[in-house]
């Protein structure tokens, strides 16, 4: 049985007139089973698509690489799992099961045979147009309706040219809360916020694949993290009382994710967020919330925030609020919230300094990326510092002074832009 536990980290204390709450709800998961099975908290059976990019520019190596990492993907799919394979160019296209197929099949060791030899047809030809094997990827999964988990991973390595970006953008919402999707770019010619697009919108992750060698590594990997979440989709509902107003809901770790524009309404005063499915694991969320200001001494409830599933609570957090004329007690920041805004803020003058510098906007490029050195610096992030090195000069990091590098790897550059989001998390 899945069992979930919070933690709330904040200060609860406001200044005359103070009408902001900010907290970290941290929530751990244990127990959650293997994808399919479930810890008898929100299981249900499960599905896994892999999409693979099969256009020209994968060319022969990328092409035989991608058939390896295909292969250790479907070894790593755990039997029973329904399961299918799809290539895509400028179309999508079902490769297993075989064409004129009615529906996913289960995984076992005859039908993993049969898929391992089906990606041998991989051949690299044609465009790029994500918005069909999304479309594809979908039309696969309405085939086994009964299936309360998705998920999907889609490889490319280049750009979106074969579509219109309207085009893309139908795919993306037609698959919005169907199925879940990590996006993993290939080499230095896929465009980040393309692929940020579609990971964000299904509650996914996006990262960089430098070299072809690389993706079977990659894929083994997100196999294995799929078929470790037991529990198929969780809601963070969020209770807020009469006059209140919820500014926004952030997951803050393992990867910075802005979920506000997801919200459902679930009654007047609360709205869910989805989450997608879990394992055992932990997960932050920035949840910030505007109250009418109450006189000094006054306490009240600044928030609910509740885990369920399927329409059951499993945990809960309480966010509080005080009133307070102590300076000592209004003035405290909370180490958590603190260290999360800084690193929201961190990934924000990364992406804006390196959009910046490829506009050539080379000033609003230093501005915005002396400001990430400063900030990854205070902090203490040595692996965003170093990161940082390889796209800048540093003359003064506590002061964020920095000059640009004349000569940068775009994969650097690339590196850099997907570590934006991942956030290390600090103790209490």
């Amino acid at each position: 049985m899945a069992q979930f536990t919070t933690e709330v980290f904040q200060n609860e204390f406001l200044p005359d007139g103070g009408t902001d709450v900010h907290a970290i709800v941290r929530v751990t998961c244990s127990g959650a089973g293997k994808a399919g099975i479930g810890g008898g908290t929100g299981g249900g059976e499960a599905a896994e698509i892999l999409i693979v990019d099969t256009s020209g520019s994968m060319g022969a190596n990328g092409i035989m690489q991608g058939r390896y990492a295909a292969t250790v993907a479907l070894n790593e799919i755990t039997d029973g799992t329904w399961f299918a394979i799809i290539a895509g160019n400028h179309v999508g296209t079902l490769v297993y099961p075989a064409f004129g197929a009615t529906q996913m099949v289960r995984m076992d060791p005859r039908t993993r045979q049969e898929a391992i030899a089906s990606i041998q047809q991989f051949r690299a030809d044609g465009g790029t147009a994500m918005g069909t094997w999304l479309t594809k990827a979908k039309e696969v999964f309405l085939t086994v309706p009964h299936v309360v988990q998705r998920h999907a991973i889609l490889l490319t390595d280049g750009t979106n040219e074969h579509e219109t970006p309207d085009q893309l953008t139908w795919a993306i919402q037609g698959a919005t809360g169907f199925f879940q999707c990590d996006v993993r770019g290939l080499g230095d010619r896929w465009q980040i916020d393309e692929a940020r697009r579609i990971a964000s919108a299904l509650l996914g992750t996006v990262d960089l694949i430098p070299s072809p060698e690389r993706m079977a590594d990659e894929f083994e990997k997100l196999i294995r993290a799929s078929m470790a979440r037991g529990v198929a989709s969780v809601d963070l509902r969020v209770w807020a009382p009469q006059g209140a107003q919820v500014l926004f809901v952030k997951q803050v770790a393992p990867n910075l994710e802005d979920i506000t524009a997801k919200r459902s309404q679930v009654n007047p005063l609360t709205a869910a967020f989805p989450t997608g499915a879990w394992a055992d694991e932990t997960r932050d969320y920035h949840v910030a919330v505007r109250l009418p200001a109450k006189s000094l001494g006054q306490e009240q409830l600044a928030s609910r925030v509740q885990l369920v599933v399927r329409d059951e609570v499993q945990a809960q957090a309480l966010v509080k609020a005080t009133w307070s004329n102590d300076e000592a007690l209004t003035t405290r920041i909370d180490d958590q919230v603190a260290r999360y805004t800084g690193q929201a803020e961190l990934a924000a003058a990364i992406q804006d300094g390196l959009a910046a510098k490829a506009a050539g906007d080379d000033a609003g490029a230093t501005r915005k990326l002396g400001r990430a050195v400063q900030i990854a610096t205070a902090t203490g992030d040595e692996e965003m510092t170093s990161r940082l090195k390889k796209v800048v000069e540093i003359d003064n990091a506590e002061a964020g002074t920095v000059r640009l590098r004349k000569s940068v790897e775009k994969l650097d550059e690339m590196a850099l832009d997907t570590a934006s989001t991942k956030t290390r998390r600090i103790k209490k």
